[in-house]
């Protein structure tokens, strides 16, 4: 199956897209925050998923990736809005959405937006299902005293080895994180601005007791099918986060990927496919 590389315009900016397959539903997939794009976390996914059936496409979101890097507030509002200029400069009326992470609670907080616009929504590892984060208050210093965010991405960008130690919570098991899927990540590390639109989010997301984005008690308003992905080992949204989600939503389905953390369309990519191209086609 033949991956398209383009770029296409939303709203003036110049977006970096991947696409496959000609006919079929469309299905729109949005990545996660930190060091990453739409080929890091979907560019296994796009082909399988289009021989399944699809019209699958996978953005940068704006400030990641190929896309274009403006200074703009990264409020997850923001790029909610920004994946329906998505589907709009896509001609996309309507689309199965998937997100990971960050990218989960995009395609949520757009299901809740505008409900009319999504088939079927996969949210894998989702943001936006927690109150907290882990460690909270250890994690919102962090995130709020001037220099520690920039520091870091420094001390990632200056050493792979620091590069690969950033991944001990995404992944249940960093040996399972190839060379060559390092070599994209440290690329993208060294890209203009990067971390500037993750450390915005999570600045502007952490309040000292909670999180800004948090959908839990909105969940019952979606009447659309929900597919819940979740690896096991999931340490920055633990999977009791899933399981309270699923009991929220009327009819969700919930998958546990063993063996797996953050990650899981990464580290188990045949079951997460599998598991994926079932609830899309049904």
């Amino acid at each position: 199956m033949e991956i398209k590389d383009s770029f296409i315009n939303v709203n003036g900016r110049r977006v970096h897209l991947l696409s496959a397959g000609e006919s079929g539903s469309p299905v729109v997939l949005f990545h996660g925050a930190g060091a990453d794009s739409g080929r890091i976390s979907w560019g296994h996914v796009i082909g399988p998923l289009a021989e399944s059936g699809h019209r699958v496409f996978a953005p940068d979101i704006i400030g990641y990736g190929d896309s274009d890097r403006p200074d703009i507030p990264y409020t997850v509002d923001t790029l909610v809005d920004f994946a329906a200029a998505v589907l709009d400069a896509l001609g996309l009326e309507k689309a199965s959405l998937m997100g990971l992470s960050l990218g989960g609670s995009i395609v949520l907080g757009l299901a809740l937006k505008a409900p009319q616009r999504v088939d079927k929504l996969v949210l894998v590892d989702s943001y936006g299902i927690q109150r907290k984060v882990a460690m909270h208050q250890l994690s919102w210093l962090m995130v709020k005293i001037p220099g520690i965010m920039e520091g870091t991405w420094a001390l990632m960008r200056s050493s792979r080895s620091m590069a690969k130690w950033s991944m001990v919570n995404v992944v249940h098991d960093p040996k399972v994180i190839p060379d060559a899927l390092m070599d994209e990540l440290v690329l993208e590390m060294h890209k203009p601005h990067a971390g500037r639109a993750f450390t915005y989010t999570q600045r502007h997301d952490m309040f000292w007791n909670g999180l800004r984005t948090v959908y839990i008690d909105r969940l019952g308003e979606l009447k659309m099918p929900v597919l819940l992905i979740h690896g096991r080992y999931d340490a920055g949204v633990p999977l009791a986060c899933a399981e309270e989600a699923k009991r929220r939503i009327a009819g969700a389905k919930l998958h546990i990927i063993e063996d797996a953390g953050h990650w899981p369309q990464r580290e188990k990519p045949e079951e997460f496919i599998r598991t994926a191209a079932d609830f899309l086609r049904d």
